[in-house]
């Protein structure tokens, strides 16, 4: 399951601070605000706790997100292979149009739900899940939905 519009690719590092470092002199335009991330998202066993601290830098039209992690309930962050350097590939990003669409379709495909946003009340609240794609491509894949006032605050950070 590919489709939508990739825009992201993910990096977890044990030190957010540094790992911005490392964009600096290499295309950083804007200093990230770093945010503070509390959730918990669904997931096989049920609901898990995710905590840590993000931010996303954009470069053209590639936002990379630098993750953090406290708290990994889910196991999601701790697949990540160690690759001798600060930043750990993790995964990439689609954004979806018509999420209900997309959604009706991933129990049909191929690869396991690994975590989900709880869905809300709110129809304009972002939505998110990743898949476990990493038997085929080494990597998870995350697909999200956002309104376009949404997506217009992320592009400008």
């Amino acid at each position: 399951m590919l489709e939508g519009r990739h825009y992201q690719n993910a990096y977890i590092c044990d030190n957010l601070e540094a790992a911005i470092d490392l964009f600096r002199g290499r295309g950083l335009v804007r200093e990230p605000i770093i945010i503070p991330v509390d959730q918990t998202v669904l997931t096989p066993e049920g609901p898990k706790r995710q905590k840590g601290r993000i931010c996303f830098i954009w470069i053209g039209e590639l936002q990379y997100e630098l993750i953090e992690n406290e708290i990994d309930e889910a196991g999601i962050y701790a697949n990540c292979l160690a690759n001798g350097g600060p930043l750990h590939f993790h995964h990439i990003c689609f954004r979806i149009d018509d999420w209900a669409d997309f959604r009706a379709r991933v129990d049909q495909q191929e690869f396991p739900i690994a975590m989900e946003r709880a869905a809300t009340d709110d129809p304009d609240a972002l939505k998110f899940l990743y898949l476990d794609a990493r038997a085929v491509f080494g990597h998870y894949i995350e697909y999200t939905w956002m309104p376009d006032a949404m997506w217009d605050q992320i592009r400008a950070m």
